[in-house]
């Protein structure tokens, strides 16, 4: 079992930046890929970015390729997101997910999820 704890969501002016954090225990960290999804209100669930185990591989959808970074610290069994100039079209919960083989743009190929953390963008 992997347990994944979101935080650093909030509201923020359109422009600016936030960082959301993703803590996870349990089984090794390091052996997982891992993802953020969003999910606006009356929209399906979206892939943002994903993360390979090693940090060492990247991916983004193209709405938010050159604004956001997904990071890894293996130390800390962290894994980030790092949101730049957002939108109010970012406006979400946001999720990060754990995946025990590659890293994947398929919400269904995730093992665990957290409990997903708000993020605001106002106009």
């Amino acid at each position: 079992q992997v347990q994944l704890v979101e935080s650093g969501g909030g509201l923020v002016q359109a422009g600016g930046s936030l960082r959301l954090s993703c803590a996870a225990s349990g089984r090794t960290f390091s052996s997982y890929a891992m993802g953020w999804f969003r999910q606006a209100p009356g929209k399906e669930r979206e892939f943002v970015a994903a993360i390979s185990w090693s940090g060492g591989s990247t991916y983004y959808a193209d709405s938010v390729k050159g604004r956001f970074t997904i990071s890894r610290d293996n130390a800390k069994n962290t894994v980030y997101l790092q949101m730049n100039s957002l939108k109010p079209e970012d406006t979400a919960v946001y999720y990060c997910a754990a995946v025990a083989v590659i890293a994947t743009m398929y919400e269904v190929e995730y093992d665990y999820w957290g409990q997903g953390t708000q993020v605001t963008v106002s106009s």
